[in-house]
């Protein structure tokens, strides 16, 4: 039996997207047409598009009884989730070619980095980032030569950004193709111990540089469950990647055996396919849902309440705060990997993985199992096999573990790490915003003090370094939001906060910025809306004002109501040129709110 709570609030997004879900559905079924799509080019057309593929793949394309497939793909070399990527379109052009069908290079989006941007000005481009891929996704996917798309991409920004360019395409199947987590490096409570002890001054920059790197040492993705591997665990609980490949090393015989059968299930999925499974009518409110419960579950990444919202709008599904804050009281807390515990996800991956977190959640009735995948027929179930290579090297699914390899990794419902899933929202005068309290301890979660404004991330290492901040606050850290530029994420703050934490102060963070999937240790209540920039009242708080914290209660706060009587701070600005900013002006400017996807996407 499903949860009653699971299955009120689906029913809620169900009623809530009745138009606008309905009204996409419409869209995709009348692009799909029968046959291939490069049938509907004319010769003119057809001879542009296969103009430099070999004589095999020309005379393949030039019948119309073979499937073409795209490749998006954030391949770059510089970039350690990404670079894996590059032997990527060979295998498939390989796999499909097996298969009588072809695959083509249809284009690459742009994947940045925000460890490498992190407090820099690049990062001010990071979260319109992701609109920019689901444009250039848009782009590769516009010579309606392909009857299917393999998505590859990792990180933040990228994959919601591939997920939603491709639905806009849902007509045709996709399949998403990870490339995996590097192996374990420098424990990451080592790694934080060191930041801090640079950030009081008491190591240098070559003890801190001889951390990261071991911490960051290789091709992969980063081994902590911030918004890359929470992307990962996203797409294989969502149904479009297949089961057990989120964190399966690159370079492995497994991962190789993993894209080549990707391949093969983007084949049985397409239009010539009696088992056609476009993307944009697998994804619905349940698979949605789905993708929310895993995020709570797994205490994954806060990105993905700006995220998951854009990326269900895209398929016509219309979700909001209150469904995930809802949700939140149900679903328990089922994993422990860093920053909400101290192992990395190749310890989760060891202890069980998604397929054991899948079986917990279905056997409990937390989790949707009616949903379409690419799996084919057997809904989420078919996610509790895990993939095995024979003897032979054949590549198959076996039934994958029924009880935790490591309980202080991966818990039971019966023994969750926490009864509920740790997302909550935040409501008060100063408005909307949302605070992880998987890793907050709970003497922490609650307090009442005044605040400290500042309205840039680099004056709190000012004053910190002054030593102005040896006391219990709230550091109030404005004009970060969407409309204002382009809303960084605020990691340079978790160090000092974290200190003075340590110190017995008690401090917290209220921002209209992001912290992401790293957020730890600090409360922090964050994509506050409205943002300053928008009319928010946090831009008429002052030094001094009163502020209620409280995450038990889901209650932020200012005490004093002649706040509102003020005139709000004004933005001193300073980020509309430089390091390409000026160049994302439209996107500050039309910009929705977080809790609306923070996007530029009118779909």
């Amino acid at each position: 039996m499903l949860n009653e709570v699971i299955s009120k609030v689906t029913q809620a997004v169900i009623e809530r997207s009745t138009v606008s879900r309905q009204a996409y559905l419409d869209k995709i079924r009348r692009a799909h047409r029968p046959g291939v799509s490069r049938g509907h080019l004319s010769c003119g057309n057809l001879a542009h598009g296969f103009a430099a593929s070999d004589a095999h793949d020309k005379s393949a394309l030039a019948i119309d009884r073979a499937a073409n497939f795209a490749i998006v793909s954030s391949y770059n070399d510089m970039l350690s989730a990404h670079q894996p990527f590059q032997d990527y379109p060979t295998q498939i052009k390989e796999a499909a070619r097996e298969l009588g069908a072809v695959a083509q290079f249809a284009g690459g989006v742009p994947a940045m980095c925000d460890g490498v941007t992190q407090g820099r000005e690049g990062m001010e481009l990071s979260l319109f980032s992701r609109d920019n891929i689901a444009m250039a996704t848009g782009v590769a996917l516009s010579h309606d030569m392909f009857d299917g798309v393999f998505c590859l991409g990792v990180c933040d920004k990228i994959v919601p950004g591939l997920a939603i360019g491709a639905l806009a395409f849902g007509h045709l199947p996709c399949v998403f193709v990870p490339a995996g987590p590097m192996e374990s490096g420098l424990p990451n409570a080592e790694k934080s111990r060191i930041r801090q002890l640079y950030a009081e001054g008491k190591v240098g920059r070559k003890e801190l540089l001889k951390a990261e790197s071991e911490s960051y040492h290789s091709a992969g993705t980063c081994t902590f469950y911030g918004t890359a591997n929470s992307n990962q665990m996203l797409m294989e609980i969502m149904g479009m990647q297949l089961p057990g490949s989120s964190f399966v090393n690159p370079g492995t015989a497994m991962r190789k055996a993993m894209t080549r059968a990707a391949v093969a299930k983007l084949n049985q999925l397409s239009p010539l396919s009696p088992d056609y499974m476009p993307l944009g009518e697998m994804i619905d409110e349940k698979s949605i849902v789905n993708g929310i419960i895993g995020l709570l579950a797994t205490g994954g990444s806060t990105n993905h309440t700006i995220h998951l919202v854009a990326i269900a709008r895209a398929a016509g599904v219309i979700i909001n705060w209150q469904d995930m804050a809802e949700l939140s009281e149900v679903v328990p807390l089922l994993s422990r990997i860093y920053p909400n515990g101290l192992a990395d996800v190749n310890h989760f991956q060891a202890a069980g993985g998604m397929p054991l977190l899948i079986k917990e959640l279905l056997d409990n009735g937390l989790l949707h199992n009616d949903v379409a995948t690419i799996a084919g027929e057997g809904g989420m179930r078919r996610y509790c096999d895990e993939p095995f290579i024979t003897e032979s090297g054949e590549l198959e699914w076996l039934a994958g573990p029924s009880t935790s390899l490591d309980e202080n990794i991966i818990a039971s419902c019966q023994k969750p790490f926490s009864k509920e899933g740790g997302l909550r929202l935040l409501q008060g005068n100063l408005g909307r915003s949302v605070i992880k309290v998987s890793a907050v301890k709970e003497e922490y979660r609650v307090l009442q003090a005044p605040a400290v404004i500042f309205n840039d991330q680099d004056e709190i290492k000012v004053r910190f370094d002054a030593g102005d901040l040896d006391r219990d606050f709230i550091a109030v850290v404005r004009f970060q939001g969407p409309k204002a530029n382009g809303m960084p994420e605020l990691h340079k703050l978790t160090p000092i906060l974290g200190v003075l934490q340590d110190r017995g102060y008690k401090v917290a963070l209220v921002t209209d910025g992001r912290m992401s999937g790293a957020s730890g240790k600090v409360p922090a209540a964050i994509h506050l809306t409205p943002e300053a920039l928008d009319g928010g009242p946090i831009a008429r708080l002052r030094d001094g004002d009163m502020i209620e914290f409280d995450a038990e209660r889901s209650v932020l706060r200012f005490l004093d109501d002649s706040v509102l009587e003020r005139d709000a701070a004004q933005y001193a600005g300073g980020h509309a040129e430089g390091m390409g900013r000026e160049l994302f002006s439209c996107f500050r400017a039309s910009v929705s709110n977080a809790e609306s996807g923070a996007s530029v996407i009118d779909m």
